[in-house]
């Protein structure tokens, strides 16, 4: 079982940074680990995606140059780094966890864990 908790989320001003953290319990060492975010009245989205073992990167066209997702093997964790937010990027962001990476690292039903979620709010 793989368990994932997500943080650093917050308030933040168009134009700043945060880095959102997921903790992850488990062998994640085989997976893909994902970021999706949903925000009030539309669908869950991706955002970005790291393969544990190879370290190979994917992002969403919306945040390609602003945000950066990396992992720490030791401490089993991926980061999304995220800068020059956007209002638009206000949402709830989730964490998500692939056991067999397949290649459709976009797709949620690709992913078998997810985490609780952290609020992001960008202020105009």
């Amino acid at each position: 079982q793989v368990q994932l908790v997500e943080s650093g989320g917050g308030l933040v001003q168009a134009g700043g940074s945060l880095r959102l953290s997921c903790a992850a319990s488990g062998r994640t060492f085989k997976f893909a680990m994902g970021w999706f975010r949903q925000a009030p009245g539309k669908e869950r989205e991706f955002v970005a995606a790291i393969r544990w073992l190879s370290g190979d990167t994917y992002y969403s066209d919306s945040v390609k140059g602003r945000f950066t997702i990396s992992r720490d093997n030791a401490e089993n964790t991926v980061y999304l780094q995220m800068s020059s937010l956007k209002p638009e990027d206000t949402a709830v962001y989730y964490c998500a966890a692939d056991a067999d990476f397949t290649g459709t690292y976009y797709s949620t039903g690709a992913y078998d864990y997810w985490g609780q979620g952290t609020q992001v709010t960008v202020s105009s």
